[in-house]
């Protein structure tokens, strides 16, 4: 027991040995899903300078847990995670959960190195486009559709009329630009250790912890915890920083408001579909 002058214990008061701040990187990324769950840099901005902000943290830890969503969203949250280790000189550990997919893959990459549970799910280096057609549909039901554009390509891909080549053409012009960002990502973070076939790992297909760790995907096995004590001592500890919400939001289980019940339902479906790509 720490001893005390008048009884007063001198013990120190608060527990020692460095503290690791801990953004999570949890849902899909960007405007989509309901409750606020989507990231996008506007959300986190407060969260990522506060990390880096402590001055003190031998690191700065990143928990990832994403099916992916916006490229645009994930290049530029992972870009100002990146300009902020390198003004603060401060290295960027990640860690995986159940996925690290597509735009969670490129969020994971924005740290010096990734570490995974075996069963995590990595990968789906690449880009998709999803939607329906119900030309048909509309047409058993005698439906005229009705578009009027100021332009011959502003209806493009429009669901209720046959697809068209050139439009299918177009849009996938469009996906190599944005996988080239996605692939030139990759290659500048993971570099030499990269060490699978390239076809292969810039095909959008996802491996399991063990293999990713194989293919140079992510540097190792570990869970948060473990290795931020093996790094920096068994009395280090971990600091989660999320994001704040309003006193109605706290009081009554909301992170958004504003949207109709249908939206909710909608951006839930959408958001559902994403992780259940990835059997989740």
């Amino acid at each position: 027991r720490g001893g005390g002058l008048m009884g007063i214990s001198l013990r120190w008061p608060w527990p020692r040995g460095p503290v690791v701040p801990v953004i999570r990187l949890t849902g899909v990324i960007g405007s989509v899903g309901w409750r606020g769950s989507g990231m996008t840099l506007a959300a986190l901005e407060p969260i990522i300078a506060k990390a880096f902000a402590e001055r003190r943290a031998p690191a700065v830890a990143l928990a990832v847990n994403s099916p992916g969503g916006s490229p645009v969203q994930s290049s530029l949250i992972a870009g100002r995670i990146r300009q902020l280790a390198d003004e603060k000189r401060k290295p960027v550990l990640a860690f995986v959960e159940d996925v690290a997919a597509s735009g969670g893959y490129w969020l994971a990459c924005a740290a010096d190195e990734i570490y995974v549970d075996a069963a995590s799910i990595v990968g789906s280096i690449g880009v998709v486009s999803a939607g329906f057609g119900f030309a048909d549909a509309i047409d058993r039901l005698g439906i005229e559709r009705r578009l009027h554009s100021t332009g011959e390509r502003k209806g493009m891909l429009d669901p209720f009329r046959p697809e068209r080549e050139d439009d299918v053409a177009m849009l996938r012009g469009i996906q190599k630009v944005v996988l080239q960002s996605f692939e030139e990502h990759v290659r500048s973070r993971r570099g030499t250790r990269l060490t699978g076939d390239e076809k292969e790992l810039f095909d959008g297909r996802i491996w399991a912890g063990r293999e990713a760790v194989a293919l140079g995907l992510v540097d190792g096995l570990g869970d948060l915890r473990g290795i931020v004590r093996q790094r920096f001592g068994k009395e280090a500890r971990l600091r989660p920083l999320g994001r704040p919400r309003s006193w109605l939001q706290r009081r009554l289980g909301l992170e958004g408001a504003g949207g109709t019940l249908l939206a909710a339902a909608l951006g839930a479906m959408e958001e559902r579909a994403l992780w259940a790509r990835y059997g989740l």
